[in-house]
């Protein structure tokens, strides 16, 4: 059931929208730099050999950093200017404007409250750059090159599946491979009851499953090919997900406010 209370928000945030935001020019922006960054990083390979399986390692040491990133530091209040506006932004922003029963945006305006600002594509961007050159300096400059090719696609695979995440329903985030999975498994997260502790991926789901943090209880392939099954909720979440789905009385912009057994029965973390 959609809440009154998550209705209200959803207003209050866009009337606060400025007007001189455009949602088509932020992604257009975003997607033409961090394309053209793969370009020229691909461009720059001089007949990579071995250095193609250091995508493997850096893709999961990014994916369990995502898992890290979303877990304690965009869920977890920290008293940092930087890391508590990540919080301000995503736990009292993000999480109050969707649940699992309210997860779509309308317009390309709500943009504003799927994508990340430019900055962090920025900071990932001298991130990944600075870790490449160190890694080239290490081994040599392909390799680095691919490190920093697989950082700049994490970034954009990461923005792609999470607008897929909060686009309507249709046949492709229906059907695709791992982006059912994903959608599911992150509408999933915006259910107000779990949302502090469950389900931190927004890629695959790999970190989650081996940390516990799932809400469901299957193996690692069963997890990245789940699609949009819920038949292997775990049987201790059932309740405060139901509970939650309906009434927001105990939720606060700081997440829900759990009973002695419903904290019983998140102790996965």
């Amino acid at each position: 059931m959609i809440t009154e209370r998550q209705l209200k928000f959803r207003e209050q945030y866009k009337s606060g929208i400025s007007p001189m935001y455009n949602g088509l020019l932020h992604i257009t922006v975003m997607y033409t730099v961090a394309i053209g960054a793969l370009w020229y990083g691909i461009s720059q390979l001089q007949h990579p050999t071995w250095e193609w399986f250091l995508i493997l390692p850096v893709f999961l040491a990014g994916n369990f950093a995502e898992w890290f990133m979303h877990r304690f530091v965009m869920h977890r209040r920290v008293d940092v200017w930087g890391l508590r506006e990540i919080y301000n932004r995503h736990t009292r922003q993000h999480h109050q404007y969707f649940s699992d029963e309210l997860a779509t945006i309308d317009t390309t305006r709500e943009f504003r409250i799927v994508f990340f600002p430019w900055r962090v594509l920025m900071t990932l961007g001298v991130g990944g750059g600075l870790t490449g050159y160190i890694t080239s300096l290490l081994l040599n400059a392909n390799a680095g090159w691919m490190v920093f090719l697989t950082m700049v696609g994490q970034y954009v695979i990461y923005e792609t599946f999470h607008y897929c995440c909060h686009c309507h329903e249709n046949w492709f985030v229906r059907n695709m491979p791992f982006i059912n999975t994903i959608r599911r498994h992150h509408t999933a997260h915006h259910n107000m009851g779990i949302m502090m502790k469950y389900n931190m991926n927004l890629t695959f789901p790999i970190a989650d499953w081996y940390m516990g943090s799932s809400d469901l209880r299957r193996g690692l392939i069963g997890h990245l090919f789940n699609g949009y099954s819920e038949k292997h909720i775990k049987s201790e979440l059932k309740p405060i997900i139901a509970k939650f789905r309906s009434d927001h009385s105990r939720v606060t912009l700081d997440g829900p406010i759990l009973t002695d057994d419903e904290r019983e029965a998140m102790t996965a973390l």
